[in-house]
């Protein structure tokens, strides 16, 4: 966006961040100057940083053996091997990784391609649009055009392919795969900086992609540092000098001058702390490795409520922090670098977050942005499963509360032996119960095998808004572990603005909307800004063993001609194993309330209620004493799992609709839209009879 443009959203969005945003991009001004002054890293300055007088002993002292204990150096590989072998499958998993690695074969958002054994990697190219962005300075790259979506090469650009290549190499038990592996890990590093020299082409215009990509490449190094291959002076100096330029590029970039800085500036703190960490001899690095671990300190605090969720109004953005956080931390604490106690504190709270609303099966909701990302490149996973994060969180810590569910393949890796030992040892955790996180705005109800994961609370990025969506009293319903009433998810960011706004709509969430307003305005020009001013709130939380009782409420319509408070009560009935819900509308006027339930597919239909199924319903408090006709059956036709049933005059209707279950994927389903024309005030109630 225009300068002008940005500083105005920016003064209306976040009042007092101004300022700050001002003094930061001054700041990041003057690092780039210091950046471009400072020359490149030769080798003759590399010989010097690490005290080696010919680059046969420069590879001696880089890939020695080392006495830390990071995840990746090559001592710890005996440990790692125990774990796998505890885990059914971990081996098969990460050789598959390591060959799909190998064969050049990415999975881009659910767009396959295979460049080949062997044959350059086609880093630039968007996938779906065909487009290749050209490799010449940033300044002169046009990054935002319509039809083009940059995360697309920015995914193979992160090199989480040479971090699978090193999995193979750990693993496989034949020498010979094993120098196949150490072949591929130079070839395909070499291939990837000849392409894309420093400054030039899409992968150099975040910085955040800069900073993960350092750290792969320098977490890959260290698991080759045993391969003779990796001791080449042709392809080790070359690796150097572009992490000392990887790391240099971070700190002259750092995504702090935005008003709130998010998830990138944390990014690229983990970023300057592992490179550093994992090669301190370079030039830069102690005073990179200082400046991460003062800024992680400092925005684990900004960016983490004291509750453990992420500010950033998103549950799938919650589960790219809990990552980046806890890579900072393993790494550093393998390497005696202590983060602090508050650092700790929190980051478990965000481990025991991400099981409150995860299901039985792992799956967790899709409130606010999915832009499917991870930091963790050692398992491919559904872009909603955050079900190894407890676990990974329990073996860390040793928490018992968390300790549930198998021991995953990311712990393996990144603890070892002692790791699944610690988590083995631990008592189970009791279930989950169900929890209110008013600073993040997720509310969950558990019970009867149903989780509720629940909108209302402030927009995220501290009234930013960056990641939230108009989902204000909107909520996902998982029955058995499965989605049943979802949130239709992301689709896209820049390819197409249109769907990403109507993605982020009042429309696109299971939430009432009114004479067809959105419960924030949508600028069509501020992708990445929501404006604080729908109030979502809770009014009331009382769970309890048989019923949990939630009432939220939300003010986006009181700025319409004729104002109107909506409140949402939600009541998860155990006994009868039924979800009743109830919305009163206050105000003036004559109003269209629509309201609408998202479905993950095309599997409902209308039926209407068995005799046992409607005295369920009845039964459920505060539920419509006459209900319609027909109702809604949710799942396939021959194992259906709930029934919908409405208060008589909302007349439910199925219409078709699109459901995104992670980035770039968007595929048919089905919603429910209901609604009257009303003057309130006016109550609307339906129930979930769960099968």
């Amino acid at each position: 966006m225009g300068t002008l443009g940005y500083y105005s959203t920016i003064a209306r969005l976040a009042p007092g961040g101004l300022a700050r945003g001002v003094a930061r991009r001054v700041q990041g001004v003057a690092r780039q100057a210091l950046y471009r002054r400072r020359g490149r890293l030769d080798e003759p300055g590399l010989l010097a940083a690490f005290g080696a007088s010919t680059t046969d002993e420069l590879a001696a002292r880089v890939l020695s053996a080392r006495p830390g204990l990071a995840w990746c150096e090559v001592g710890q590989r005996a440990s790692v091997l125990e774990a796998l072998a505890a885990l059914p499958g971990a081996g098969a998993r990460a050789l598959e990784r390591a060959r799909a690695a190998l064969r050049g074969e990415f999975d881009v958002f659910g767009t396959r391609v295979c460049f080949g054994e062997g044959r350059p990697v086609d880093w630039s190219r968007d996938l779906v649009s065909g487009y290749r962005y050209p490799v010449v300075p940033v300044e002169r790259l046009r990054l935002a055009q319509p039809g083009v979506d940059p995360k697309y090469p920015w995914v193979l650009g992160r090199l989480d392919c040479l971090v699978a290549l090193g999995q193979g190499y750990w693993v496989a038990d034949d020498e010979e795969a094993r120098r196949t592996f150490a072949r591929a890990f130079v070839t395909r590093t070499l291939d990837f900086l000849l392409a894309n020299p420093v400054g030039q082409g899409v992968h150099w215009t975040c910085a955040m992609e800069v900073a993960l990509r350092a750290a792969n490449l320098a977490q890959a190094l260290v698991m080759f540092s045993d391969a003779p291959e990796a001791h080449r002076p042709e392809f080790l100096v070359p690796v150097l000098e572009s992490l000392a330029e990887h790391t240099a590029w971070v700190e002259a970039h750092l995504e702090d001058h935005g008003a709130v800085p998010n998830n990138h500036l944390v990014s690229n703190y983990v970023g300057l702390l592992v490179a550093g960490l994992l090669f301190p001899e370079l030039p830069d690095a102690p005073r990179q490795v200082a400046r991460a671990v003062a800024g992680l300190r400092a925005q684990m605090a900004a960016q983490v409520h004291a509750e453990g969720t992420s500010f950033e109004g998103s549950v799938p953005y919650h589960r790219l922090a809990v990552e980046l956080f806890t890579l900072a931390l393993v790494v550093a604490r393998g390497l005696g670098v202590e983060l602090g106690v508050r650092y700790e504190t929190r980051l478990r709270r965000m481990f025991a977050a991400s099981r409150a609303w995860s299901s039985e099966q792992g799956l967790a909701p899709q409130v606010g942005d999915n832009d499917s990302g991870r930091v963790f490149p050692f398992q491919e996973r559904d872009s909603r499963d955050q079900g190894y994060l407890a676990p990974l969180g329990a073996a860390l810590f040793g928490a018992a509360e968390l300790a549930e569910g198998p021991f995953p393949d990311e712990a393996a890796w990144l603890l070892g032996l002692s790791g699944l030992e610690r988590f083995q040892s631990l008592p189970r955790a009791r279930p989950v119960e169900s929890v209110s996180f008013p600073a993040g705005g997720f509310h969950v109800l558990r019970g009867a095998g149903a989780v509720v994961t629940v909108s209302a609370g402030a927009q995220g990025q501290r009234g930013v808004g960056g990641h939230s969506h108009n989902d204000k009293l909107s909520f996902e319903l998982h029955l058995g572990g499965r989605p049943i009433i979802v949130d239709p998810g992301t689709g896209t960011y820049t390819r197409e603005p249109k769907v990403r706004n109507a993605f982020r709509s009042t429309a696109a969430h299971n939430t009432l909307q009114v004479d067809g307003r959105e419960q924030v305005p949508l600028e069509a020009g501020r992708l990445f800004a929501l404006p604080e001013a729908a109030r979502a709130r809770v009014q009331v939380f009382q769970p309890g063993p048989e019923l949990d009782r939630l009432t939220v409420r939300h003010d986006g319509y009181r700025t319409l001609a004729s104002p109107v408070g909506v409140e949402r009560t939600f009541l998860l009935d155990k006994r009868e194993r039924a979800l009743g819900v109830t919305d009163a509308l206050v105000g003036v006027g004559v109003h269209d309330v629509v309201s609408r339930l998202h479905l993950p597919d095309r599997e409902a239909r209308l039926r209407a209620p068995t005799p046992e199924e409607l005295t369920r319903a009845l039964r459920v408090p505060e539920a419509p004493r006459r209900f319609e006709p027909l109702g809604v059956e949710l799942g396939p036709a021959e194992t259906p799992v709930a029934l919908v049933l409405f208060a008589a005059g909302m007349e439910p209707r199925l219409e078709p609709s699109r459901y995104s279950p992670g980035y770039g994927l968007v595929v048919p389903s089905q919603v429910v839209v209901f609604g009257v024309r009303l003057s309130p005030p006016v109550w609307l109630r339906w129930v979930v009879v769960f099968r």
